[in-house]
């Protein structure tokens, strides 16, 4: 089999300087800035020696570089940033975390989980490429993402015994006790969830974990101590729960144009949501006292410079899609 290069093999991107602190960018433009150059990473995906199947590659390419909102690339590089860490070193991190979060959307849409026929405004890669493919395609990025984060010793010197901890963090927060369960307990829960609390479990192991894995590794890679690593837990924890009730609220009255997928999917497929339990007003409360709570965190623990986190908490609550 022929392997297909498809823009995925080539020279590593130039490095690039993070925005002085005195001389901010505004938020959007820096989360522009940071999803391109996170494309770039990820168009560099494998090493050019490496023989890769072409349809398996393309299947990977079509997923991976579909866009979104790289939220978790963002929260790696911006932990990082908030200790005075260098963005470029943080990078094969960040992509990563981007692999591990698409390769969970590629199996969640598929027919024995989700169902979903469109992600990010286009056919889902089962629907593409066929089931086996997107199954294939899924765990070659898994994989990889462990391949991508050693990367960060072998170019930039990220200390071995830092990768080892976000390594091992990875595969916890990712695995059966952070994100495949939290994925497993959603699926039980389409029998019917009866309480909030088996809910919240849900949201923060199956979206949460990978938020709080993305900051804690950028708070290593940026030298955080013990008092700044908790810190970040603890504002990843916050938002990404936060960030999951805004989902459920934007499932319930989301603009699907902004979306990308067509909304009242939980309805559809009598999934409970935090609407459901405590209604729509008080879920758009919980999701501020969650972005405060996180907030706090930061602003408790001096960071070099975590007014970027900050303003990505607020962006966060206030978000359409």
């Amino acid at each position: 089999m022929i392997p297909n290069n498809n823009g995925l093999f080539g020279k590593e991107p130039e490095e690039s300087q993070s925005p002085k602190p005195d001389n901010r960018q505004p938020l959007k433009e820096y989360i522009a800035g940071v999803s391109d150059l996170v494309a770039g990473e990820l168009t560099m995906l494998f090493p050019k020696h490496w023989e890769v199947p072409a349809k398996l590659t393309e299947a990977m390419s079509y997923s991976l570089l579909a866009g979104g909102k790289r939220l978790r690339p963002l929260l790696v590089i911006a932990a990082c940033e908030a200790l005075g860490g260098r963005r470029e070193a943080a990078l094969p991190v960040a992509a990563a975390i981007e692999m591990v979060h698409t390769y969970s959307l590629i199996h969640d849409d598929l027919p024995a989980m989700d169902d979903d026929d469109y992600r990010r405004g286009r056919l889902t890669n089962h629907k593409v490429f066929g089931e086996a493919t997107a199954i294939l395609a899924g765990d070659a990025l898994l994989t990889h993402a462990f391949y991508s984060v050693v990367q960060a010793t072998r170019r930039y010197g990220v200390s071995a015994e830092n990768v080892l901890s976000i390594v091992e963090d990875l595969a916890e927060m990712a695995g059966p006790r952070g994100m495949v369960g939290g994925q497993a307990a959603d699926m039980e829960g389409e029998q019917g969830l009866t309480d909030l609390d088996s809910l919240r479990y849900i949201h923060l192991h199956k979206t949460g974990d990978l938020i709080v894995f993305s900051l804690l590794a950028g708070g290593r890679i940026g030298g955080a101590s013990d008092q700044q690593l908790e810190a970040l837990r603890r504002f990843g924890v916050s938002i990404g729960l936060a960030f999951q009730v805004q989902d459920d609220i934007l499932d319930l009255v989301g603009d699907e144009s902004k979306l990308g997928k067509k909304t009242g999917s939980d309805v559809r497929q009598q999934k409970v949501t935090y609407p459901y339990f405590i209604g729509l007003e008080a879920s758009r409360l919980e999701v501020e006292r969650l972005t405060e709570e996180a907030k706090s965190a930061v602003r408790e623990c001096g960071f070099a410079d975590g007014a970027r986190l900050i303003e990505i908490a607020d962006y966060l609550m206030s978000r359409d899609h």
